[in-house]
C-alpha cells in the first residue's frame, strides 16, 4: 500500500528527517500498516498499537541503534520492527525462517536484548548503561503490559537506585497485561501523579547549582533525598520511585507524539536514573481492539474493515482446547471440593482460569506477572489445607524453579501445578516453547510429573491430584486442541505412577508420554499398511515420575528394539529415564530417543512444521520403527 510517510522510512534516520509536525501522520500510517499486516498474518496486535506514538518518539529522539532501546514483553515491538528495516519482510513475522516473533539481537542491531518474557528490561538496560565504557550512549528501558508486577522489575529498580547510571525507564501504563492488570501496583499507578510546578522548580534549582559548581554526585543524591522528603511531607502520597532516588516524571498522555518528543528531549541528557510514566490505551486507534483488548491481544486473522474475526475451520464438533478442558474440569472439581482454589500469574483467559473466576471469584487468584510468587503463594495456602491448582505456561514456569523446589517439594505441599503450553507452541518460538519442564523437574524429590494423552486423561489426572497425600503434582499438557469431541467423562482416580498398554506387539516397543502419543497412534496406522510384518507395541507411560517400573521391566525383558518419544527436550526427559532404568537393571535393548533437540533452541513456525523439523511427527516415528527393525525405507 502507498503511504505518504511510511514508504519513505526504511530506518530511523529517515524518520528523523521529518518535522515534529509530521509525526502524527507517521503514527497513523504505522498503526494502519500493523492492522493490515496482522489481519492476514496473525500476531500480537493490541499491544503494538498501544505504543505506536511511543515507538515513533523513541526512534525520533534517540540515535538508535547506537542508543539502546530495551523492550519488555516484546509483543509491543511490531512498530519498532517496521521502522528498523524490516517492513518489506514483516509479512514473514512468526513464520518458519521468517522474522522472529519478539525482538532478537541475531535478527537486527536495533534489537538490543531478547524479550519474550516479561520484567527483564530494567535489569538488562541497567547492565548496558553500567557497561557503557565511555561511549555516552543513552539507554532506555520500556516496561509495560503489567510487567512492573514481576519481581525481577523490582530487583532491577533496587539496583538502579544504588548504581551510578543515567538510565531512562519508560513505564507504559495501560492497565493491562493480557487480561486486566491486578494488584497493588495497578492501584498505585492509577492514582500516582506528580506536581509539574514542583518538577520545574526542582529543575531550575538543579541547573543553578550545576552552573555554580555546587552539584557533585554526593550532593546531588543528598538534594534528591531532601527533595523527596519535602515532597512526601507536602503530598498525601509517597512516590515509590522517588523514594528509591529515581526521578519521576508523569503521568503523560502516551498518545500525544509531539509532547512525547518534547519530554524525551528534555530527559535525554539529564544525569542520573529517571522514570517517565505514560498512560496508553491497549489497541489504540483500532476500535475493536480498544473495546476488547484481551481478545485482540492476539486475535488471529480478521477483516480489518469490519473487525470480524475469521476462523480457519468450523468450530462445530471439533475437540476442545486442552485449556478449556482444564477450566471446565476445575470448576467441576471446585464444586465437589470446597478446599480447591485457582491461582494464575496474569493468564486467566489464556489458561481458562477465567471459568472458575466467573463462578467462584472468591476462590480464584490472579497474582499478576509473578510466577515465583504464584507458586509460593499456592504453597502457603496448601500449608493451611487448601488445594491450589496453580496454572502457569510451561516456559514461564521456568522462572519459578527455585520456588517449586524450596517452597513445595521440600515440604511435600499439595499444590497442583498445571503447565499449559507444554511442548512446542508454534509461532511464538524459542522463548515460549515448553521444552524443559520434564527434564528440569524430574530430578526433584517428592514431586509427581504426569502428562495426559487426551482430554479424558487430563480430567482423571486433575481429579487424582486433589486426593489426600499427593504432594506437589505437575500436570503438563500442550497448546491447542485435544482429540476427543466427546470429552466429558466421569471424574475418577487413576493409579499414580502407572501407564497403560495401548497396543501389543513383539518386534518393537514405543513408549510415549502425553499428547504426542496420538502421533504414535497415527504412525502405527500407517505402519500396519506399509509394514504389516512388523509387530509394534505402544505404551502410554502417563507418568514420568514415578515412572511405571512394571512396564519398563516388561519392555526390557521382551524387546530388543525400543523407541521413546516426547514433546520435550531429549536430555533428561522420558528417554533418559528409560535408559537409566535399563542400565540400572541390566536390560540392553537398542533405544532410539525421539524428542526436541538436546543442545539447540527450536525457533518459530507452525507446530506441524516444527514437529517435522525436530523429528517427532508421524513420519519420524515411521522412520524410527524402520530403523529399529533394520528395514531399508
Amino acid at each position: 500500500m502507498e503511504y505518504k510517510y511510511l514508504n519513505n522510512i526504511q530506518y530511523p534516520e529517515d524518520l528523523r528527517r521529518l518535522s515534529v509536525e509530521e509525526l502524527p501522520g507517521v503514527c497513523d500510517e504505522l498503526r494502519d500498516d500493523i492492522v493490515k499486516e496482522l489481519s492476514v498474518n496473525p500476531g500480537h496486535l493490541a499491544s503494538s498499537l498501544g505504543v505506536t506514538e511511543l515507538t515513533v518518539a523513541l526512534h525520533y529522539v534517540f540515535n538508535t541503534p547506537e542508543d539502546r532501546i530495551v523492550w519488555d514483553v516484546g509483543h509491543q515491538a511490531y512498530g519498532h520492527k517496521i521502522l528498523t528495516g524490516r517492513r518489506e519482510v514483516f509479512s514473514t513475522n512468526r513464520k518458519l525462517n521468517g522474522l522472529h516473533p519478539f525482538p532478537c539481537p541475531e535478527e537486527s542491531v536495533y534489537d538490543t536484548f531478547t524479550c519474550g518474557h516479561a520484567s527483564n528490561s530494567i535489569s538488562a538496560a541497567l547492565g548496558m548503561a553500567v557497561a557503557d565504557h565511555g561511549h555516552n550512549r543513552h539507554v532506555v528501558a520500556v516496561i509495560g503490559d503489567g510487567s512492573m508486577s514481576g519481581g525481577l522489575a523490582f530487583e532491577g529498580l533496587n539496583n538502579v537506585s544504588s548504581s551510578p547510571n543515567n538510565l531512562l525507564i519508560i513505564l507504559n501504563d495501560n492497565n493491562m497485561s493480557i487480561d486486566r492488570s491486578v494488584g497493588g501496583m495497578k492501584q498505585y499507578l492509577l492514582s500516582l501523579n506528580t506536581n509539574e510546578s514542583y518538577n520545574r522548580w526542582r529543575n531550575k534549582v538543579a541547573q543553578w547549582m550545576n552552573s555554580h559548581g555546587l552539584m557533585d554526585d554526593n550532593r546531588k543524591n543528598r538534594v534528591i533525598r531532601l527533595g523527596n522528603a519535602l515532597k512526601s511531607a507536602l503530598s498525601s502520597q509517597q512516590n515509590i520511585f522517588e523514594g528509591m532516588n529515581i526521578r519521576y516524571f508523569g503521568p503523560l498522555d502516551g498518545h500525544d507524539v509531539k509532547e512525547l518528543v518534547r519530554v524525551l528531549r528534555h530527559l535525554k541528557d539529564m544525569r542520573g536514573p529517571k522514570l517517565l510514566h505514560i498512560h496508553t490505551v491497549k489497541g489504540k486507534g483500532y476500535k475493536p481492539a480498544e473495546e476488547a483488548a484481551t481478545i485482540w491481544h492476539a486475535p488471529g486473522r480478521f477483516d480489518p474493515e469490519t473487525g470480524e474475526r475469521l476462523c480457519d475451520e468450523e468450530e462445530d464438533n471439533r475437540p476442545p482446547k486442552y485449556q478449556d478442558v482444564f477450566g471446565d474440569t476445575l470448576v467441576e472439581l471446585a464444586r465437589q471440593n470446597d478446599n480447591i482454589v485457582g491461582v494464575t500469574p496474569a493468564m486467566p483467559t489464556g489458561c481458562s482460569m477465567n471459568k472458575l473466576m466467573q463462578v467462584m471469584p472468591e476462590r480464584t487468584f490472579d497474582v499478576g506477572i509473578a510466577e515465583g510468587h504464584a507458586v509460593t503463594f499456592s504453597g502457603g495456602m496448601a500449608k493451611e489445607g487448601f488445594i491450589p491448582y496453580c496454572n502457569i505456561y510451561s516456559a514461564f514456569a521456568q522462572r519459578a524453579y527455585d520456588n517449586i523446589i524450596h517452597d513445595l517439594a521440600i515440604q511435600r505441599l499439595g499444590v497442583v501445578l498445571c503447565f499449559d503450553r507444554a511442548g512446542l507452541v508454534g509461532e511464538d518460538g524459542a522463548t515460549h516453547h515448553g521444552a524443559f519442564d520434564m527434564a528440569a523437574l524430574r530430578p526433584i524429590p517428592n514431586i509427581t510429573i504426569c502428562a495426559p494423552m487426551n482430554e479424558h486423561e487430563l480430567r482423571r489426572m486433575m481429579f487424582t491430584a486433589q486426593l489426600p497425600n499427593q504432594g506437589p503434582v505437575v500436570i503438563r499438557y500442550p497448546r491447542g486442541r485435544g482429540v476427543l469431541s466427546d470429552w466429558r467423562c466421569k471424574l475418577e482416580a487413576i493409579p499414580v505412577g502407572k501407564g497403560r498398554k495401548l497396543s501389543d506387539g513383539s518386534d518393537v516397543a514405543i513408549l510415549s508420554i502425553g499428547h504426542i502419543g496420538n502421533t504414535v497412534t497415527q504412525a502405527l496406522g500407517r505402519l500396519r499398511e506399509e509394514m504389516p510384518q512388523v509387530s509394534v507395541a505402544h505404551y502410554d507411560m502417563r507418568y514420568l515420575k514415578p515412572i511405571d517400573e512394571d512396564i519398563l521391566d516388561e519392555v526390557g525383558r521382551r524387546f530388543r528394539r525400543v523407541i521413546t518419544i516426547e514433546d520435550g527436550v531429549r536430555s533428561g526427559g522420558l528417554g533418559s529415564a528409560v535408559l537409566e532404568y535399563f542400565s540400572d537393571h541390566g536390560y540392553t535393548p537398542q533405544v532410539i530417543r525421539l524428542g526436541l533437540p538436546a543442545d539447540s533452541f527450536v525457533e518459530h513456525g507452525t507446530i506441524a512444521e516444527l514437529q517435522h523439523l525436530t523429528g517427532i511427527d508421524a513420519d519420524a516415528v515411521v522412520e524410527a520403527v524402520k530403523k529399529a527393525n533394520n528395514t531399508v525405507s
